[in-house]
């Protein structure tokens, strides 16, 4: 199986000439190395492994960014590979994390899984992490895992097997930096693409000293990708309500000299939730998940509602026999909420890859 070794680069040692020497050696014929906007001083670094055989340097002026690097790499194998001899992408970090052992290992399952992400994994339970490193991968894990489905062990790997039936697609997506990955992997999961993970070594050079990644600046950009779409839902269901009690409180004053109080306070209560869901509905659609599903999303969000109504008062009347019903109330549509997000996330306004075009 031929692959493209693509490793996006800033300021790295003079060991990355020795590894690209060791990826050659074993094999490896197409090796792209992206400088994103490297120091002077390591030009030398670049002019040599451009005059290996087989290797190319795409060079940026000012750095861009790894996704942007990763992405530059994807357009370079779309345009420039030959698809019938090359089968696909594979990203290595330049620090010498992953040996060529590990790398082997991804080839050889995207080989034999030709439409789905491949991951190198590392152990972080084994020790010898560096603390921010392991604090990082378990926070991000979890909020992946709650606020978008995946459970994936080790989110921030760059040892990647990007088979050529994703690469046009995943060189689509947004983020310049290391943000981009975050988006790689929720694109993934969203769209129901397959995700594998092979167990690779858990190096850290230095202590991971020499990484690009700021601990602060990054990861609000990572989290920002992955709770963005739930802010904006609960933004959402906050306005759809500002809606329904506007409309209730317009339709009663309106209907509350002609109409019994109580009618009154039902039939202003049912234009209310008709038009509030509706003006949900399409938020929802439109602005929070950016579907391009059809009508029939209609009739699956307002089933969905009908369940979570009957759901939240048998679970209240439940709950409520050990603890306040009002406190029940809270606990339990609390809970609904943040399943009816994952609900309609992934099962009713979730793009899915056999309704893109």
């Amino acid at each position: 199986m031929k692959v493209l070794i693509v490793i996006p680069a800033l300021n790295p040692d003079s060991g990355l000439i020795g590894y690209v020497d060791t990826l050659l050696s074993h094999g490896y014929e197409d090796i792209l190395v992206v400088d994103d906007g490297s120091r002077t001083d390591c030009r030398f670094i670049f002019d040599a492994i451009e005059a290996k055989e087989g290797c190319r340097i795409l060079r940026h002026h000012v750095n861009l960014g790894k996704g942007r690097a990763l992405k530059d790499a994807m357009r370079y194998f779309l345009d420039e590979c030959d698809k019938d001899r090359i089968s696909g992408i594979i990203t290595v970090d330049s620090d010498g994390q992953h040996t060529v052992e590990d790398v082997n290992k991804v080839a050889a399952c995207m080989e034999g899984n030709p439409n789905s992400l491949i991951l190198g994994a590392r152990d972080f339970y084994g020790g010898g992490v560096p603390p921010k490193s392991l604090f990082g991968n378990r926070c991000t894990r979890i909020a992946l895992k709650l606020f978008i489905g995946g459970d994936i062990h080790d989110t921030q790997t760059g040892l990647r097997g990007i088979p050529s039936s994703l690469v046009e697609r995943f060189s689509t997506l947004s983020g310049d930096r290391f943000e981009y990955e975050t988006v790689q992997l929720i694109d993934a999961i969203h769209s129901g693409i397959d995700i594998k993970e092979v167990s690779i070594q858990t190096i850290y050079i230095n202590n991971n000293s020499e990484t690009h990644f700021n601990p602060i600046k990054d990861s609000i950009k990572i989290y920002r990708v992955i709770f963005g779409t739930f802010i904006r839902y609960a933004l959402s269901s906050l306005s759809s309500f500002v809606v329904d009690y506007g409309v209730f409180c317009g339709m009663f004053h309106m209907l509350s000299g002609s109409f019994t109080e109580s009618r009154a306070i039902w039939i202003s209560t049912a234009a209310a939730r008709v038009i509030s869901s509706l003006f949900n509905y399409t938020i929802n659609k439109k602005l929070v998940f950016k579907s391009g599903r059809g009508p029939e999303t209609l009739f699956m969000y307002y089933g969905l509602c009908i369940v979570q109504m009957a759901c939240s008062a048998a679970l209240v009347s439940l709950v409520s026999a050990v603890i306040p019903v009002q406190i029940a109330k809270i606990i339990v549509d609390t809970l609904l909420f943040v399943i009816s997000y994952r609900l309609q996330k992934r099962f009713i306004f979730g793009e899915r890859l056999k309704d893109r075009p």
